[in-house]
């Protein structure tokens, strides 16, 4: 799961209809199918064996770029795995569904890139409109004129600083000045 707006219980209640037991099921909640590392996606794979089967109930849950759902696909075909996206079985030795899974897997990366290209067309006109904020900061001015003081007397490292105010450590430089 992305974001905390997407429900993991959907997913859940895919999987369990698609036939996979409960205490099988791996989610990884608040983060990014862009990124390579997922704990649960990486248990997951630990976890096959010869004859097994991956389930996913859509190709952009298990990666959102050609490169990165090929080395996926050559780890379980490695395993002596398949893979099921939904109800259709891909086994990544056989030929045929080597081929029908980097389609699938292209049609995703297209997917994810028009996706991207729509919201930058968005925020371009948004922009242009005079409606576009940009991000929100996450501190107040009060709060990162606090946090600029308490790191200017040197008692605070910038994790501390970050823990204290509920922001990434990397964050909190930019915050402060001519960092």
């Amino acid at each position: 799961m992305s974001t905390a707006e997407q429900n993991v219980e959907t997913q859940r209640e895919a999987l369990i209809t698609l036939g996979v037991s409960p205490e099988k099921i791996h989610l990884d909640r608040g983060v990014s199918g862009r990124r390579r590392v997922r704990p649960a996606l990486d248990r997951a794979l630990g976890e096959l064996r010869d004859g097994d089967e991956l389930v996913v109930t859509k190709l952009d849950r298990l990666g959102r770029s050609l490169r990165d759902l090929l080395d996926i696909a050559d780890e379980i075909r490695a395993k002596g795995a398949a893979l099921t996206v939904g109800r259709a079985t891909y086994d990544p030795a056989d030929p045929m569904g080597a081929m029908m899974f980097q389609v699938l897997g292209m049609t995703a990366e297209f997917e994810v890139a028009m996706n991207r290209e729509h919201t930058r067309e968005g925020v371009a006109r948004a922009k242009a409109e005079g409606k576009y904020k940009g991000r929100q900061h996450k501190l107040s001015p009060i709060e990162a004129e606090k946090l600029r003081r308490m790191h200017a007397s040197g008692d605070y490292t910038a994790a501390e600083l970050g823990r204290y105010f509920g922001i990434h450590r990397t964050s909190v430089y930019r915050y402060l000045p001519n960092t």
